[in-house]
């Protein structure tokens, strides 16, 4: 919150130097404004760099392609009264059969590309495993 109140003070006391007559050359001492923030002056929270020059030393992130062999997803979920629990894949609704023994356990499915881990959230004990097959709504546990 400080680094904001900061900004808005450098903001405030620069239009305070430079008043605007029209929408139009707000705007203009707004964009000056900004460039000279992000490109100009140096910070001392980033080693007197400006944050221009910052962010161009980070590489963008871009999203993980669907298909990336790495990609984990985590869901946590309840298993409901009949024992099961409900995963999207492949663009299809499929039922994971976790037991009626762990009905209302709460849970985190790992999924790995066609792999689906069920663990109790509160112990860690893996309580199923399936192969997904988006051929079949209802995925029996493995073995």
């Amino acid at each position: 919150q400080g680094k904001i109140e900061r900004f808005w003070q450098t903001l405030n006391k620069r239009l305070a130097t430079r008043p605007a007559d029209t929408l139009a050359h707000l705007q203009d001492e707004l964009d000056d404004f900004r460039d000279y923030y992000n490109n100009d002056r140096p910070h001392r929270g980033i080693g007197r760099q400006t944050p221009a020059h910052a962010y161009q030393l980070i590489p963008p992130a871009t999203p993980t392609p669907p298909g990336d062999p790495d990609l984990w997803r985590v869901r946590y979920d309840t298993v409901d009264r009949d024992g099961k629990i409900s995963l999207r894949h492949s663009g299809r609704m499929l039922h994971l059969g976790i037991g009626r023994a762990h009905a209302r356990t709460e849970i985190t499915c790992l999924v790995h590309n066609d792999h689906a881990t069920v663990l109790d959230a509160s112990t860690g004990e893996i309580l199923s495993e399936h192969t997904l097959n988006p051929a079949h709504t209802y995925q029996r546990k493995n073995g």
